[in-house]
């Protein structure tokens, strides 16, 4: 079990307008029992104890390959304000060394398991021990570095204190024209959407969050770990999602924040109707869910199940992510995407002309407001644009009259599958790269469970396992196709 590291005697830290780790810390909350300031401190003091880690990170990026866990709370402290580019433990090795090239990283944090997928000789510390140790490899030689015996962290952080305007995150997404897009958020707009979901979740030093999805995910990082940490509340990670298992969690009724993507829901809906089709969850339970499009009639079926009220959100990783809520005090409205966040604007506005509609008609969901992103790292423009302060989403919707958003399918190349953007242009790209491939189209195959599958209609002299084992190492898991239907 981690060492909790005593509080007391660190040198204070107070800024005005602060990083987000540091905000986190302030908040007195804790992850798995530890305290998020004694994750910061360790974070602060892998740098002060290793100065070659401190020269390999000089004047480039950190990135974080690292599963929901204590240390990801320490790996970002680490990374000491610069950007940190946020991988997803799912990616395969290809993709892992493309965005690290990509984003001229220095050092990567991340665990034994996942530390193989990572290019030969870069730059890495092992976080496995963390807050007590890290091991720190360099050109392959470990070093272990002591961080449990350093003395504690008090932060003093202005309750309405601002994040830097200095890059935070790199996020990589928007893979319409083929490759994906590094999108750069900052310290002060991750900041405000977590402040944001703080209020219409209403976070407190009570709220205990099961935390399901990755951190690596802008939904699973405000929504299950920044904002949680900020209010003073408990978050509780799991090493692997089980639908009989969260059942029982949630049953036991010391949760009372959990979020999701649909297919989440889903399976645990399966637990509940093997188990007789309802369960009794506690009335202080909050359940959220987002990531990819709600069917209105999932949301009826975890009502009637559990007598708990399955509220949507809306957002993406360029509007940091949260910008839509059918936020706590409102009644629920299902079928919809909620209301806007707070200091956060939403309109509708014509694809072409970019002028904004009026109730009721269709169009493309627009976002304004602090926490939109900074731009991509190569100010790529075939990414999401951002015109007159609007990001213009590349999702369709309408604008009902009581504030409500209505999702209404995407005007953007992409799918989801359990949650995750696939977009069909990228996996082509990478399909396509294989000898013997003359052609390839990728497209969605609809699947109740998650959402939808991967199929790719190729023409070659390949076979589907050439083409399965090609995937395997250069797109992640939930790109990688399962309908292939090869014609010669």
């Amino acid at each position: 079990m981690a060492k909790r590291l005593p509080l007391d005697s660190f040198p204070s830290v107070k800024d005005s307008e602060t990083l987000l780790p540091l905000a986190m810390a302030a908040g007195g909350g804790s992850v798995d029992g530890i305290p998020a300031q004694a994750l910061v401190a360790a974070g602060f003091t892998l740098l002060q104890r290793s100065a070659p880690l401190v020269r390999a990170l000089a004047g480039k990026r950190s990135a974080l390959l690292m599963p929901s866990c204590p240390a990801f709370v320490t790996a970002m402290a680490a990374s000491d304000g610069r950007g940190a580019v946020l991988i997803n433990p799912l990616a395969a090795p290809t993709e892992i060394a493309e965005q690290i090239a990509d984003a001229d990283v220095g050092a990567v944090f991340t665990v034994r398991a996942l530390a193989g997928r990572l290019p030969a000789g870069l730059t890495h510390v092992i976080l496995d021990d963390a807050p007590r140790s890290a091991d720190v490899v360099i050109d392959g030689t470990s070093r272990t570095v002591d961080l449990g015996s350093h003395v504690g962290l008090t932060v003093e952080v202005e309750s309405d204190a601002g994040g830097r305007d200095e890059e935070c995150a790199v996020v990589f997404t928007s893979g319409m024209a083929g490759r994906a897009l590094g999108a750069r958020l900052s310290h002060r707009s991750l900041m405000a959407n977590a402040r944001q979901t703080i209020h219409v979740a209403g976070f407190s030093r009570q709220t205990h969050v099961l935390a399901l999805l990755p951190f690596s995910h802008l939904f699973g990082l405000t929504g299950t770990l920044t904002g949680p940490l900020m209010a003073g509340a408990a978050v509780s990670t799991v090493a692997r999602f089980n639908p009989i298992v969260t059942a029982e969690r949630l049953a036991a009724g010391d949760i009372t924040f959990v979020s999701g993507v649909p297919a989440i829901f889903a399976g645990l809906l399966s637990v509940i109707d093997r188990r007789g089709g309802t369960l009794a969850l506690p009335d202080s339970l909050l359940c959220i869910c987002g990531g990819a499009p709600l069917a209105e009639e999932l949301q009826d079926r975890w009502f009637a199940a559990t007598g708990q009220e399955l509220r949507q959100g809306y957002g993406l990783t360029e509007c940091a992510p949260v910008a839509l809520f059918n936020r706590v005090g409102l009644p629920n409205r299902r079928g919809t995407l909620g209301v806007a966040m707070p200091d956060c604007e939403v309109t509708i506005r014509d694809t072409v002309t970019s002028v904004e509609l009026p109730l009721g008609d269709t169009g493309e969901i627009c976002v304004r407001g602090v926490s939109v992103f900074s731009g991509y790292l190569h100010d790529s423009r075939a990414g999401l644009q951002v015109r007159d302060g609007w990001l213009h989403t590349g999702d369709r919707g309408v604008l009902n009259a009581d504030g409500t958003v209505r999702f209404l399918g995407l005007i953007k190349q992409m799918f989801t599958r359990s949650g995750f953007n696939v977009y069909p242009r990228e996996v082509e790209r990478v399909v396509g790269l294989m000898p013997g491939i003359t052609s390839v189209h990728a497209s969605a195959v609809p699947d109740a469970s998650r959402e939808n599958d991967v199929a790719v209609d190729i023409t070659g002299t390949v076979t589907e396992a050439e083409v399965k084992s090609w995937c395997e190492g250069r797109l992640s898991a939930y790109k990688q196709p399962t309908v292939i239907t090869v014609r010669s």
